[in-house]
């Protein structure tokens, strides 16, 4: 069996509707997008229904934190690429990075880091992973970002200058 993609990306146009007055991408509207191309990629990439998971342990995630940074505006009509990966889990605790990119993957607009504690439904103690699933997320856990839970702008800023140095390798302004 193949090893699953651990940093999936979903290409995704930015609609009018979801667009202020000048044409940019509200910024209610980034999570929104976010979430849908990561619920998107988990159902193709993992084969997994994590919402029927959730439902017969009674369980669900719940968001404890997020942070999003915004670099630069999606406009309206824009192709951009989205991507997701795990960059820390433990025995109740998921975080998710999520990042915004042009549709080339040259340019960051937004970077989301999203944490979420498995909790008993309706809104009780946190739960355990299954061993099933921590399995499943030992394989989907990314090696390459070393979370810090106040690491975000630290991330954000070396995320940044790694892209500038690949334009400047690959020769793009």
């Amino acid at each position: 069996m193949p090893a699953p993609v651990r940093t999936p990306e979903t290409p995704r146009l930015v609609e009018a509707a979801d667009c202020d007055a000048l044409g940019l991408l509200h910024p209610a509207r980034y999570l929104a997008y976010f979430l849908e191309a990561r619920a998107a990629q988990v159902a193709a990439h993992y084969d997994r229904n994590l919402g029927a998971l959730a439902r017969a342990q009674q369980a669900e995630w719940a968001f404890t934190k997020q942070q999003l940074g915004y670099h630069r505006p999606a406009r309206q009509g824009a192709q951009v690429r989205i991507s997701s990966q795990l960059i820390h889990f433990d025995n109740s605790t998921l975080v998710v990075e999520m990042q915004m990119r042009t549709a080339d993957g040259q340019r960051l607009l937004a970077l989301l880091w999203a944490e979420m504690a498995f909790v008993r439904r309706p809104a009780g103690p946190r739960l355990d992973h299954a061993d099933a699933l921590m399995d499943l997320l030992d394989e989907l856990d990314v090696d390459d970002v070393a979370f810090e839970p106040d690491g975000f702008d630290d991330r954000l800023r070396a995320l940044r200058r790694q892209l500038k140095q690949l334009r400047r390798v690959g020769g793009a302004a």
